[in-house]
């Protein structure tokens, strides 16, 4: 849950940095995840000792672990919900649109704080969690995960965005 919840972030600042049209960037209906990040993540943990001891092969077993996460989870959304929460065919080496070259490059480059500094304070802090949060908040997460599934095959992205007015004529907010 928590790359997740970092991955959402990324994904705004994304946004406003590219001035996105789409500046909203949740795969949830309550919770502001993203979850291809936090499978990412889950795969890069999952590497053997060897391949995380090695920052070269740590950035390419990152790079190939997300970018399948990222193709896996497209093909997913694709399939289960109708709908498709990025689209890269307008860059190079893009494999139907659902992974690239430069974002496998990026996932490469964050496979590396993750592991070496980010991954260890995180265990740190999670084990002063107590057990009686966990059960309810992975239980939360599954639920807002089945609801989103649920809208997003009824109405698409835009069935999540229940915080967003609706706007009347000329840009303003309906009364």
């Amino acid at each position: 849950m928590f790359y997740s919840f970092c991955g959402f972030l990324l994904e705004v600042a994304f946004a406003r940095l590219t001035h996105s049209p789409k500046p909203d960037r949740k795969c949830h209906l309550l919770l502001p995840v993203c979850p291809v990040y936090g499978v990412g993540a889950l795969g890069i943990l999952l590497l053997p000792g060897w391949v995380k001891g090695s920052p070269l092969l740590l950035f390419l077993g990152g790079a190939l672990v997300c970018t399948a996460a990222e193709w896996g989870l497209s093909w997913f959304y694709e399939k289960a919900a109708g709908v498709a929460f990025w689209n890269y065919r307008r860059l190079p080496w893009n494999l139907g649109g659902r992974v690239c070259l430069l974002f496998s490059g990026f996932w490469g480059l964050l496979s590396l704080p993750l592991v070496y500094a980010v991954q260890p304070w995180l265990e740190a802090w999670a084990a002063g969690v107590p057990a009686a949060v966990t059960i309810p908040a992975a239980l939360f997460y599954l639920g807002d995960a089945a609801t989103s599934l649920l809208l997003l095959r009824r109405g698409g992205t835009g069935a999540l965005r229940w915080y967003a007015r609706p706007r009347g004529r000329k840009g303003r907010a309906a009364s």
